[in-house]
């Protein structure tokens, strides 16, 4: 599902989809207990898949300049994993070229937006990126996934321009 809304508030339009949202995007209370669990690192692990990595980032570049909640992003993408059981190394965990990646579509995403609320904007984020976990294939023409280059390292797509990943 796609939100067709570019530049002003249609909060009908994001309400609407709200349903087919995941619960944590349900309210604010289940929003920041969804944040709360993962910055506490008790999520249970198959919650932390890519529609949360979008609401954790969509939440972070709502709350603060896109530099620090990279970090911030950074940070606790480390630490949840470390709780989970989840080891960060050149093969597994924490991928540095994906989450920039993916932290600077949305935060352009945000620029684009006049909404007045982070759940809101965890919303429209979820619709425009929440179920396309894929989308980083085709601005990139190697396997970023796989690559340990990538995963320690921010490397720019290739196939398409994406300044916005270099925040």
């Amino acid at each position: 599902m796609k939100l067709t809304n570019t530049t002003n508030k249609d909060s009908s339009t994001i309400e609407s989809s709200v349903h087919s949202l995941s619960g944590f995007a349900r309210s604010d209370t289940a929003l920041s207990r969804f944040l709360d669990h993962w910055r506490a690192g008790t999520l249970p692990k198959k919650e932390w898949t890519h529609a949360a990595h979008v609401a954790v980032a969509a939440s972070h570049l709502f709350d603060y300049p896109a530099d620090e909640a990279l970090q911030k992003i950074r940070a606790g993408i480390i630490h949840y994993n470390s709780c989970v059981g989840t080891a960060n190394t050149d093969h597994s965990g924490y991928h540095e070229t994906l989450t920039r990646f993916w932290t600077g579509l949305i935060a352009d995403f945000l620029r684009t937006r006049a909404l007045c609320s982070r759940l809101e904007f965890v919303r429209a984020a979820l619709g425009r990126f929440g179920s396309d976990s894929t989308l980083f294939r085709s601005y990139y023409s190697f396997d970023v996934v796989k690559d340990i280059r990538a995963r320690c390292q921010w490397i720019a797509p290739d196939l398409q321009p994406q300044a916005e990943a270099e925040a």
